[in-house]
């Protein structure tokens, strides 16, 4: 959707779910200063209303629940989230008047729970030990035990979730780049984001490389991102697209969180973090190309992290 302006210069009045998509995309100069040949982008994903890439397939999600009478008026919105989905529904159920009830670990951020009660949203919060599996596991045990209250749109098995990117992100992507894109670099949780964005990517030019990332262990502080070796493994996810996959540190995701904070003024969570840093990797392998990466969130859900004045992650 193309944003037109007021003579006033002020944007033409809009619902709030007209304001998901068409994010900026900003360069990331001084990142790859000593890379000449490369151009590297990050797609503002915290500008959407909800503050998320999530924003956009959970608003698709719901859409399609309504369209498909799988959503009715009598129902409550009922899924399992590391933070920012969960969040992107309460948002837009809270517009559309239903009411949503979420599971998610309990070692989520402290904002992030904060955020989810201002919207309204019932939280069950599980074994943090589990992960995002965890959360899975109780939520498709409360929608087993009464399946005639909810509506569960699944997110890692719902096709709308990746087809939110293939027709949002992706689209974007190219018209924002001229089409000149070369390289697409994203972090999994579902999945969604990699798999939409990618599919329009190679569909439009397959000489498009795409590369996925994950973090090496199942044992690590990405909040949201899956170890697909050792997690539940989305059904939407197809290990085939990715030209490559790059694994990540937890370390590296802080210390490139940090460094964009101080080097090009754009605050951002842990997983952006991540996806900085595998991009940035990626840039200093092939030394030419114009790589697009996903900032996914910002940074106030994570305020609370001794990470930010941690000296070891200068």
């Amino acid at each position: 959707m193309t944003r037109r302006c007021q003579p006033s210069g002020y944007p033409v009045k809009m619902h709030l779910i007209e304001a998901i998509g068409n994010t900026p995309l900003f360069r990331l100069d001084r990142l790859t200063a000593h890379l000449p040949g490369i151009e590297l982008y990050g797609k503002a994903e915290f500008a959407n209303p909800g503050g998320s890439v999530k924003d956009r397939p959970a608003l698709n999600m719901i859409l399609d629940g309504e369209r498909r009478g799988l959503l009715t008026r009598d129902k409550v919105i009922l899924d399992s989230t590391s933070g920012n989905t969960g969040i992107a529904y309460a948002m837009v159920a809270a517009a559309r008047g239903y009411p949503v009830k979420l599971c998610l670990p309990a070692n989520a951020s402290p904002e992030r729970k904060h955020i989810l009660k201002a919207y309204g949203a019932e939280l069950i919060l599980t074994d943090p030990d589990t992960g995002s599996d965890g959360a899975i596991r109780e939520c498709k045990k409360i929608y087993a035990a009464d399946p005639d209250r909810y509506f569960y749109p699944d997110q890692y098995n719902n096709p709308a979730n990746w087809q939110a990117h293939y027709e949002t992100t992706g689209p974007e992507i190219l018209a924002q780049t001229e089409n000149r894109i070369t390289h697409f670099v994203a972090a999994m949780g579902t999945s969604g984001t990699f798999m939409g964005t990618t599919r329009r990517l190679k569909e439009f030019n397959p000489q498009i490389q795409c590369f996925s990332a994950q973090p090496s262990s199942g044992f690590h502080g990405l909040e949201g991102l899956k170890h697909m070796p050792t997690a539940i493994v989305p059904g939407i996810y197809d290990e085939s697209l990715a030209d490559e996959n790059l694994w990540l540190e937890t370390e590296d995701a802080y210390r490139m969180a940090r460094r964009l904070a101080r080097e090009e003024g754009i605050l951002i969570g842990i997983s952006a973090g991540a996806n900085v840093h595998a991009a940035l990797k990626l840039a200093e392998r092939i030394k030419t190309g114009v790589i697009v990466t996903i900032l996914c969130d910002g940074a106030e859900k994570y305020l609370s992290e001794p990470f930010w004045n941690d000296p070891q992650y200068s």
